[in-house]
Order: C-alpha cells, then sequence, then structure tokens
C-alpha cells in the first residue's frame, strides 16, 4: 500500500526550487497557480517569469525530477508551465521593485492581536538582520505608531527620479507608514470603500520604500472590498493568518483563509499564529491556563493543510509592551520574546530563505 501523498510535503519540495530570473522559490515568488493531489497523482500549474520554451521545459523537468525523487517513479506527475504575461510581469516590477517578501497579516476578526504579531514578527525579522517595513492599513484602527513609539511623527517626502514620493518614518531601523499618520488621533477615519482602497494604495504607489527584504501589511480585520481591492493591486507573496484558540474566532479564520484561497485571488497562505493561546501570571511563570481553549488554531492549521507558525500566550507584559512603543520581542531573555522569535523562526524555514544575513 503506497503512503498517501500530503500537500505539505510537496510545497516542501517546490519550496526548494527556484526561478532563476526572480531568484525566488516557486512557491514563496506565488508562481504555483494550482495544485491537486489525487493518490498517486499531482497535477499542478506554474507560471515563471521567462516565457521562452527551453525555460518553461526546464522548470518543467525539476518539478517532475524533485517530486519523483521524493514519491518514486510510480508517482505521476502532471506540470504545466506557463509564462508571465505583460500584465503579470509589469505588476511586479512596478510597485515595490525593490522588496523581495510582500507578506499581509490578516485575522477574520478584530480583537485578536493581529497588530500585536504583525509588530512583533517585524521587530523579530529586525533583530536578525533583514531590513524590513510596515504598512499599517488597518484604515479604522491604526495601531501599529502606538507600538513604535512614533505616533506623533509624520512622514516626509523625497524625490526619487525626478518624482516627489512619500518617505516612511523610521522606527529604529524599521520604515513605517500609516494611515494614522495622515489623521488626527481623536478622529474617526469616515471613508467609503473606494476611497479607502485609493488611499491604502497610495501607501505603495507614492511611497519610496527602497530595498527591502521584508514588507509586512497590517490589514483590517474581516473579509471585505478593502481586501480585494489593495490585494488585486499590490503583488502578495503570502499572507498570514491570526486567531485564538476559541471557535467563534476560528470560524472568522475560516472565512477568511478560504477568501485567500479563491480563484481570483489565489494568495498562498504561509501559515496560522494562535495568539492568546494560553495564560501565564506573572508569579507563575510555568502554570499555563487556556481560558479560550486549547489547541484550537493548531488544529485548525492541520485541518486545512496549513502551516501552524506557533504559539503566542497571554501575558501582561506583551501589552505593556505595545502600550509604551517596543515590542515585546525585543525584551531579550523572556519567554514572550522567545516565542516570537521561534515564530519568526518558523516563517524564515517555511519561506526557505537562502540569504539569511
Amino acid at each position: 500500500m503506497s503512503k498517501k501523498i500530503k500537500r505539505e510535503e510537496v510545497l516542501d519540495i517546490l519550496g526548494k526550487i527556484t526561478d532563476p530570473d526572480l531568484k525566488k522559490d516557486i512557491v514563496s515568488a506565488n508562481l504555483l497557480e494550482n495544485l491537486e493531489i489525487e493518490e498517486n497523482l499531482i497535477h499542478l500549474s506554474i507560471v515563471i517569469s521567462n516565457p521562452a520554451l527551453h525555460a518553461r521545459k526546464r522548470m518543467q523537468e525539476a518539478v517532475i525530477f524533485n517530486l519523483k525523487r521524493k514519491f518514486g517513479e510510480h508517482v505521476d506527475v502532471n506540470c504545466q508551465v506557463a509564462g508571465m504575461n505583460t500584465e503579470q510581469k509589469g505588476a511586479r516590477r512596478k510597485i515595490l521593485p525593490d522588496v523581495k517578501y510582500v507578506i499581509a497579516i490578516a485575522s477574520g476578526k478584530g480583537g485578536v492581536g493581529k497588530s500585536t504579531i504583525t509588530a512583533n514578527i517585524a521587530g523579530g525579522l529586525k533583530k536578525m538582520g533583514f531590513s524590513v517595513g510596515i504598512v499599517d492599513a488597518d484604515i479604522h484602527g491604526p495601531s501599529i505608531p502606538t507600538m513604535f513609539d512614533v505616533l506623533r511623527e509624520r512622514p516626509t517626502m523625497t524625490e526619487v527620479n525626478g518624482e516627489q514620493m512619500i518617505k516612511p518614518v523610521d522606527a529604529g531601523g524599521i520604515s513605517i507608514l500609516s494611515i494614522g499618520f495622515f489623521t488626527e488621533q481623536d478622529n474617526a477615519v469616515v471613508w467609503r470603500g473606494p476611497m479607502a482602497s485609493k488611499a491604502l494604495t497610495q501607501l505603495f504607489t507614492d511611497a519610496h520604500w527602497g530595498e527591502l527584504d521584508f514588507l509586512m501589511i497590517d490589514l483590517p480585520p474581516g473579509t471585505g472590498d478593502i481586501h480585494l481591492s489593495l490585494l488585486q493591486n499590490v503583488p502578495l507573496d503570502g499572507v498570514i493568518i491570526v486567531s485564538t484558540p476559541q471557535e467563534v474566532a476560528l470560524a472568522d479564520a475560516r472565512r477568511g483563509i478560504n477568501m485567500f484561497r479563491l480563484e481570483s485571488m489565489k494568495v498562498p497562505i504561509l501559515g496560522l499564529v494562535e495568539n492568546m493561546a494560553w495564560f501565564t501570571p506573572a508569579e507563575l511563570p510555568e502554570n499555563k491556563y487556556y481560558i479560550f481553549g486549547r489547541d484550537g488554531a493548531k488544529n485548525l492549521a492541520e485541518g486545512m493543510n496549513i502551516p501552524f507558525l506557533g504559539a503566542i500566550p497571554l501575558v501582561q507584559s506583551i501589552r505593556e509592551a505595545g502600550d509604551i512603543g517596543r515590542p515585546a520581542v525585543f525584551q531579550d531573555n523572556t519567554p514572550t520574546a522567545e516565542a516570537f522569535d521561534k515564530l519568526v523562526c518558523n516563517l524564515i524555514a517555511f519561506l526557505k530563505i537562502k540569504n539569511s544575513k
């Protein structure tokens, strides 16, 4: 009896095959358009940057060879490779051409700590030596400026190739743009969908981000038209979903995952993060109290065949760190910093970054 082929094992193999022009693997570069597994048949379609027949043939041969080497010669691999059309190439090169990875952080509902996770992932990447930027696209509750203590800062303008562009705010080496920089702190942002989408898109198209390893996007909660408009205009390399363990949050997380899997979006799910996984009081650091349930997000990730990046506890120090503008990941030699560091390491391992600094 042959062993069942798992989707994550196939993605692991494909994550080691690189598009020679983009210098990125075909999974993290969002070149995998379709993947279906039926017993001993693997059917997949890939788009690559070079449309030439010889380039497509080489990619097809590399995919078939590596999959058969992993799963055996008895496995049938149906691999279709196409070249990017002009529109696809233009989108990748015109918007954020010098950013290696554009990653969105999303949640099905509000209040699950999505911005906290965004800030600490960005901080963890910075600690490891990567160049990082954040776009705070949570239009109704922009909190990234508070979490990095740049609430009163304002972006400036800089000239790039004869054009005036927005220069992001620097927060300890992390570049930040937030809708909160352009509104009064105590005023509600009351914008209709098209106006909000246009304003957010300008944070990418009218800003000079320069060369970055990672650009993190803190999305609004939910699955609204802002998400659809923004993600259709910005070339994403993947999305991270944040949820708390209880079923009411997991139900919304499922909807978020399914939205990114829609035919019109096809954004790779890089993983699921379980926030507020357990409560640990400061006076009893070894104790864990599963207030919202246990392993809910972890079980959801397994059930939906997506990576589980890690669990973050519910502790007072994380909230305090965000309030004073220095994310908890920077508090070295603490359990919370270690949890965030592990999460970031899992993300990097999944992306198969070859040029770690």
